[in-house]
């Protein structure tokens, strides 16, 4: 939680607030504190619960260094010692999270298994060219590949209560195949990449929106239209961070790069948090949290003051563009603290 607040406070930064910093290079930090800080080890606490739980290893609690690491390296890179030690320490979370994900694959080797190894697998190598000097624009494709890949993969899993038509998990991979080629193809030629990459989000936000459970559960009432409706908006984000890349994917910097880059990170990414949390925390902290209207606020203040920000964007209205990511980090912090309020309701 605290390398959350800092990444959204280093964010802020960098969109232009006059605010105080721990020092000049925290707000190129942001990327990392968000990703590989807080999400990295948000998803690899996640599956060293699953794998202890369930006692899949001999010894499970060593991947307990995975979100340590993760932690920690989050940490070495707030305090401005990305290259003394925070980029390594996240690449190493991002091997064992490979090894977690590996080990779940061999023993369930399912289409789902598959593509959340491939998930980790590319947090790896964004992690292995981050240490290698490679531009960041480059490396953050392997950042968003991790977790849409990782989201596409629980999605695709949950599918499975559905009777699907035949040839939809063939449609999926195809969907897969074709950000994963864009995401590769971005090395060599990062324009023309960036735009395969654009054209299989928008092909997996259309899987999703036809034949993700999510459609079945809107007419349910309390927590399971909460999770549908979050779901479903963040499929529509990432349909638009799609299309925004497919004509603007060469843009390696400025307010068409922030546009498609923030509607799939803030719009697609943080929704399916939201619409996850109430069945991932209890299971993470082991405390039940019972669903609250509440909830819809933080959802609502997301999308409105994503939609502000991208308005800003394309407008080129550096004002707008300022409130949209302030209102932002005002919904998550709102988040954080409907989250807290309904643990210490259940406990």
């Amino acid at each position: 939680m605290i390398l959350l607040l800092t990444g959204m406070w280093a964010g802020l930064v960098r969109l232009g607030w006059p605010w105080p910093a721990l020092h000049r290079a925290l707000p190129m930090a942001h990327g990392p504190l968000m990703i590989g800080g807080f999400l990295g080890a948000l998803i690899s606490l996640e599956r060293v619960v699953a794998i202890v739980g369930l006692k899949l290893a001999r010894r499970p609690a060593i991947f307990y260094l995975a979100p340590l690491a993760a932690g920690a390296g989050g940490v070495l890179t707030a305090l401005g010692r990305e290259a003394a030690g925070g980029a390594l320490l996240i690449t190493l979370a991002s091997a064992l999270l490979v090894a977690m994900m590996w080990l779940l694959y061999r023993l369930h080797p399912t289409l789902h298994a598959l593509v959340m190894v491939a998930a980790a697998a590319a947090w790896l190598i964004g992690n292995l060219i981050w240490l290698m000097g490679q531009p960041v624009a480059v490396v953050v494709l392997w950042w968003v590949a991790f977790l849409v890949l990782t989201i596409a993969g629980e999605r695709l899993e949950l599918s499975q209560l559905l009777h699907l038509p035949p040839g939809t998990r063939n449609t999926f991979l195809a969907a897969v195949a074709l950000f994963g080629v864009g995401v590769g193809l971005a090395m060599a030629a990062y324009g023309p990449g960036v735009r395969v990459m654009g054209a299989g989000m928008v092909a997996l936000a259309l899987w999703l929106l036809r034949y993700d459970i999510a459609r079945r559960r809107i007419k349910a009432g309390g927590q399971a239209r909460f999770i549908a409706i979050a779901l479903l908006a963040g499929y529509f984000w990432l349909a638009v961070s799609g299309l925004l890349a497919l004509g603007w994917g060469g843009m390696t910097a400025g307010t068409w790069y922030d546009s498609w880059l923030h509607a799939v990170l803030l719009g697609f990414v943080f929704s399916m948090i939201f619409a996850h949390a109430p069945v991932v925390f209890p299971a993470v902290l082991s405390r039940p949290m019972p669903f609250s209207p509440r909830f819809y606020g933080h959802l609502a203040l997301l999308h409105a003051s994503l939609l502000l920000r991208l308005v800003g964007d394309v407008a080129a209205q550096p004002s707008l563009r300022q409130w949209g990511g302030l209102l932002n980090a005002i919904a998550i912090l709102l988040f954080m603290a409907n989250t807290l309020l309904a643990v210490r309701r259940g406990r």
